[in-house]
């Protein structure tokens, strides 16, 4: 049958939509198989050539560059003996991610018919660099349990509490601080080197915590020093610290730690260690100081106690030590500090060295000059007496000395000027550092004489007045015993640093303060008083040149109502080698002689003996003390 025109019409147009489909569809599948063998093509390049630059790039993401921390230098004594060194400690830190995923590996290896006993050692050789056991079996179930199983021996840590530090999403979680090498070194020997890491740490530690512990003072937890000699010293101590780099992992938890991943350090610099410090402190005399002092203060029944022992030709310190013996790095020893560096009082009577230098080396008098004493004088205006009541004395300026009258003393001063008498204090090293430059180390109190009031113009004759530190007065003593030449005192004999640098601190340059001749007769002077209380503090071959003080100082209210009482020798007093200086604060006895002379005897036979000091010969040129 014939198709009518319009069923010819629609037959065309079908026949034409449908070539325009088909155009259209394989228009899009061209347009699909273009972008997908670009794709295809891209990928393979990837991988064939661009796929260690891409890794690289992956891992130069990750690459985290670190300080490797130094190890801080040495302290120790003038023999070489250490008082504060660093040990080596270690940080075992652990990828959570990566002992979820732990499977142990078995160390034995299984034998089949073929294999020869030859091929047998070798694969169980090489399985056991690698395996994991406990006490020579295998390890028991894995992941996180597992791991905790292997590691929990070594740490001395129990198993299931490990086991719950393991488990997490976290790339680096600290499991124990403070490890020592040895136990490091097991730790590697466990074959987790992927999953377990040791990171260097340091760990302070004194050989003898409380024997000079105050003055040590102590470090904070970036092992930097924050009082005493370790803070002091911290620029010669500290290390330079090395560099590492390490992969790190985009943490989980980025807030619980650096996401290191064990097993990718690699060092790229060396950690330099610190310098070393050698102090001019004597161990075996600052430990038998400690045990006099301490004693000594409990037997007084006494506050504190300060003793100090200074070397005459070279102003070095050879123990300073307080009855408070606080440990180093103790929080003590931190806050409360050294009461040898830092406690300030009157010097009391033996301020009067000071006044007795400067008049006979000015012409005033000599020490042969006759005065008659009383108890009790009138002098502008101001009334001033004696300790205790004597009747009027016919003594000499020695004399006056000897008996430590505060009126005698001001009588031998009436020709003394005020600017003369400030001049001889300060020269003497009174009002400023020692040099030292000890943290928190105090200076006194001294002011100028133009700000002196009418008693305060005569009670600087006798060591009231103004504020000494222990350190000052014994280095008074030490001056005239050195022929009246002042030395710097000094702690620190010899300091370098991570770099082999000399960092030894410079010393206050040496001063003439009297004539060798004024030194002579002033040590002369001291030698009676030795004698005097050679009953408490004698060495028995030696001759001793000393001066007692008592001096009122504040009490917790403010009013003076507590006593420093002190004693300070030089000895042997015919060719002093050492000065022993030690300060009481409210003990039983009154007085300093009587008070302190027992442990300066006790410390002065020790330091004979020590330094095989020959013993002295017979005194010739006593000095009279009465007329």
């Amino acid at each position: 049958m014939a198709r009518t025109p319009q069923a010819q019409e629609n037959t065309g147009f079908i026949q034409s939509q449908a070539h325009t489909i088909r155009r259209r569809t394989i228009a899009v599948i061209i347009v699909w198989a273009v972008l997908i063998v670009a794709g295809l093509g891209r990928l393979a390049w990837l991988q064939i050539f661009g796929a260690a630059s891409l890794a690289q790039e992956a891992s130069n993401s990750r690459t985290v560059t670190a300080k490797v921390q130094a190890m801080r230098g040495s302290i120790v004594d003038t023999n070489g003996e250490i008082l504060a060194q660093s040990i080596e400690a270690y940080k075992i830190y652990v990828d959570q991610v990566g002992a979820k995923s732990f499977s142990p590996l078995s160390c034995t290896v299984k034998r089949t018919r073929s294999m020869t006993d030859a091929t047998y050692d070798q694969l169980t050789q090489e399985r056991r660099k690698t395996c994991h056991e406990i006490n020579g079996k295998d390890v028991p179930g894995k992941g996180a349990y597992a791991v905790a199983q292997i590691l929990a021996p070594v740490l001395k840590q129990n198993p299931q509490e490990l086991g719950a530090e393991l488990a997490g999403k976290n790339r680096y979680v600290v499991v124990a601080k403070g490890v020592t090498p040895k136990v490091a070194r097991k730790i590697d020997k466990l074959h987790l080197s992927a999953i377990v890491g040791t990171e260097l740490m340091s760990q302070r530690v004194y050989s003898d915590p409380t024997l000079i512990g105050a003055i040590l003072g102590g470090v904070n937890d970036e092992d930097t020093g924050v009082a005493g000699l370790e803070s002091m010293e911290n620029a010669s101590l500290k290390g330079v610290a090395g560099v590492e780099t390490y992969q790190q992992a985009n943490p989980i938890n980025p807030t619980n730690g650096t996401a290191k991943i064990p097993g990718t350090e690699k060092v790229q610099s060396q950690a330099k260690q610190g310098g070393t410090v050698k102090l001019t402190i004597d161990r075996d005399v600052q430990w038998f100081m400690n045990q006099q002092l301490k004693q000594r203060v409990q037997d007084q029944n006494a506050d504190w106690g300060i003793g100090v022992v200074q070397e005459v030709s070279t102003g070095k310190i050879l123990a300073i030590s307080d009855s408070d013996q606080y440990a180093a790095d103790s929080d003590d020893a931190l806050i409360k500090g050294s009461k040898a560096m830092t406690a300030t009082f009157d010097p009391g009577s033996t301020g009067k060295l000071i006044t007795a230098s400067g008049i006979i080396q000015e012409g005033l008098h000599k020490a042969t000059d006759r005065f008659t004493v009383p108890y009790k004088l009138e002098y502008q205006g101001q009334s001033y007496h004696d300790a205790e009541y004597h009747p009027n004395q016919k003594l000499t300026l020695a004399g006056i000395l000897y008996n430590s009258y505060n009126t005698g003393t001001i009588m031998t001063a009436q020709n003394y000027s005020l600017e003369k008498r400030y001049q001889y204090i300060t020269r003497f090293g009174i009002g400023a550092s020692t040099g030292i430059n000890f943290p928190g180390e105090s200076v006194g109190l001294l002011k100028n004489y133009t700000d002196w009031d009418t008693r305060t113009q005569q009670t600087v004759l006798f060591g009231q007045g103004y504020t000494v530190n222990a350190l000052q007065m014994t280095n008074v003593i030490a001056t005239v015993a050195n022929g009246g030449v002042r030395l710097g005192q000094r702690i620190v004999e010899k300091s370098t640093d991570a770099n082999g640098k000399d960092t030894t601190p410079t010393a206050n340059k040496a001063t003439r303060v009297i004539s060798a001749q004024t030194a002579s007769t002033v040590l002369n002077m001291m030698e009676n008083i030795g004698e005097e209380y050679r009953g408490v503090s004698s060495v028995p071959g030696y001759r001793v040149a000393g001066k007692s003080g008592t001096a009122e100082v504040a009490g917790d209210t403010g009013a003076l109502t507590s006593v420093v009482a002190d004693y300070i020798a030089a000895l042997p007093a015919d060719n002093p080698k050492f000065v022993v200086g030690v300060f009481i604060k409210d003990a039983r006895s009154y007085y300093g002689g009587a008070t302190s002379g027992p442990v300066v005897g006790a410390v002065g036979w020790f330091l004979m003996q020590k330094y095989q000091i020959p013993q002295s010969q017979p005194r010739t040129n006593a000095i009279p003390i009465e007329w």
